[in-house]
């Protein structure tokens, strides 16, 4: 089955989202990225014990950090979902497109995307 999802998502694989930093979440919005979500395993289902569990306190940390700087918490985002769920993956990823959309660009881009 071949799934569909938005051309606009850019999916970086990682091990574990437990490998997902903090910085690399605010690095993407601050690179222009006008939304970003986790996609991780089932909870209590990871294959590293608990990297899913990490990586959903970063998010929680990154979305905290966006409200003081006035940045809606509703462009970063968290989901928990196994290997077998693509089509859930696909709509995910057609929710937050949808989401991101309705929110409008990003109010931080870099210097170099402004000029």
């Amino acid at each position: 089955m071949r799934l569909s999802y938005p051309a606009d998502i850019k999916i970086i694989q990682v091990p574990c989202t437990g490998r997902v930093d903090i910085l690399h979440l605010l690095n993407a919005v601050e690179d222009g990225a006008d939304g970003v979500y986790v996609a991780g395993c089932l909870e209590g289902e990871c294959h590293y014990i608990s990297g899913n569990l990490k990586a959903r306190k970063k998010v929680a940390y990154v979305k905290k950090t966006l409200t003081e700087i006035g940045i809606e918490p509703e462009r970063v985002e968290m989901f928990n979902l196994s290997s077998a769920q693509g089509a859930r993956f696909a709509e995910i990823a057609r929710e937050m497109t949808d989401r991101i959309r309705q929110l409008g660009p990003s109010p931080i881009k870099k210097k170099s995307h402004a000029a």
